[in-house]
């Protein structure tokens, strides 16, 4: 049987790409590799799915470093607040959690890859699981089929590949893409891992000194080659085995690599605040004033409660500060000095985990090559682009998933319309 449009891949913009297309009364084909469609977004939101997130849209760009600003013309046609009226309609009652999230009121990714897939049966969108995709055959400068590994081959008018990027493989996600978009004369960026934990050879950590100490609401920074910080992040972290994690290190993953790669660094220094709601000076100021009043005290107790305990502990050493030693002994100099640990601790990192440990790819299919109302290929008629296989990528917090689902939207609505009139 011929389709209208052919969607390959099942994850959260495919699912969105075939809705789409199935809206505009395409014949609709949907294809996955894997046994279960909407992999990714089951396992979103630790499980509870962060469909999106509800800010204004230029803060949702500027949450999207990779690319956001490509989809200033795909937010004026499909945006955030389109999203949860199509999951609502649907029956997904949604709520908000800081920063704008948005989860489903069930707290269950299930109840929103279940919708999904009722919303495909209704519109009678045919799915093919366990059905990898071999081969994309074009013709003429026009996508004409699509080969499955068994050999199979569908006729279509219209492709839309949704098939990821090359993070979190076990959704499926292993780029097979990519090699389909370079056959139609698209040019991949290059590609690394973004919104992924940062690794370091620093002593301490060898050391595991600090593993698993968690550090809340602190001011984490890369910072450039002369000391200025490129990028800086307030929001909890902890160290680990190999380095540090967390959502402040997440989020400042990706300046770690372009910061190595700009400057052909081997390391690059972060910068830790982990007290930012106080200057260095009044830190010094409130230190004196405690260690005047209990001269006597040790300073490990004057301090208590200022920092997790080992943390606290591991400052005071890098200061050279005996723990034991009574506040009245220390001179205001190492004071001074310990006040500047708090407020700028640095310590080198040396790359971060491999794409595979990532939960977002960097880079992928120019956005130059991609019309950007609607995801359409500027080198082959008929194909189009939707998801993360796109250059496009944002920080965590419902800002990937959006980008998903509206690239999605507009890939499988256009396909539709294209495939039912071809340009002749």
């Amino acid at each position: 049987m011929e389709y209208d449009v052919i969607v390959v891949g099942g994850g959260p913009s495919g699912l969105m790409a075939a809705i789409g297309a199935g809206e505009q009364g395409a014949r609709v084909l949907l294809i996955d590799k894997k046994d279960k469609l909407g992999r990714k977004l089951a396992i979103s939101g630790g499980g509870r799915c962060n469909v999106t997130n509800r800010l204004p849209i230029e803060e949702i760009i500027k949450h999207l470093p990779g690319n956001g600003k490509f989809l200033y013309s795909a937010f004026s046609i499909f945006n955030n607040e389109d999203i949860i009226t199509f999951f609502e309609k649907m029956g997904v009652l949604l709520k908000e959690e800081d920063h704008g999230r948005m989860f489903p009121i069930s707290n269950s990714s299930q109840s929103v890859v279940e919708a999904l897939l009722e919303k495909l049966a209704d519109l009678k969108v045919r799915v093919y699981k366990n059905s990898p995709v071999k081969d994309i055959i074009y013709k003429n400068g026009a996508t004409a089929a699509v080969v499955l590994e068994n050999g199979n081959q569908i006729s279509t008018n219209a492709v839309v590949i949704a098939v990821g990027g090359k993070s979190v493989p076990h959704t499926g996600s292993t780029g097979d893409g990519y090699a389909w978009a370079e056959k139609a004369g698209h040019t991949i960026t290059d590609l690394f891992p973004t919104e992924v934990p940062v690794t370091s050879n620093e002593p301490f950590i060898k050391a595991k000194t600090l593993q698993g100490i968690s550090l809340r609401d602190v001011n984490l920074s890369v910072l450039n080659p002369k000391e200025k910080p490129l990028i800086s992040h307030r929001m909890d972290m902890i160290f680990t085995h190999f380095g540090v994690s967390g959502p402040a290190v997440l989020r400042c993953s990706q300046f770690v690599l372009k910061a190595m790669k700009k400057w052909n660094l081997k390391e690059v220094t972060m910068s830790l605040d982990a007290l930012p709601d106080k200057t260095e000076e009044e830190l010094f100021q409130e230190i004196g004033r405690l260690v005047k009043t209990e001269p006597k005290k040790s300073i490990k107790n004057i301090l208590k409660g200022f920092l997790p305990e080992r943390y606290l502990l591991f400052l005071l050493e890098q200061t050279e500060i005996d723990i034991n030693s009574q506040g009245g002994t220390i001179s205001n100099e190492k004071i001074r000095t310990f006040s500047k640990n708090c407020k700028h601790f640095t310590f080198h990192v040396n790359g971060t985990l491999p794409l595979e440990k990532a939960f977002v790819t960097g880079g992928g299919v120019s956005v130059k090559e991609i019309e950007p109302h609607t995801m359409a290929s500027k080198r082959m008629d008929g194909l189009y682009f939707c998801g993360e296989i796109l250059d496009i990528h944002g920080y965590t917090g419902g800002y990937n998933i959006t980008a998903a689902l509206v690239t999605g939207r507009l890939a499988g609505t256009n396909a539709a319309l294209f495939a039912k009139n071809p340009r002749s």
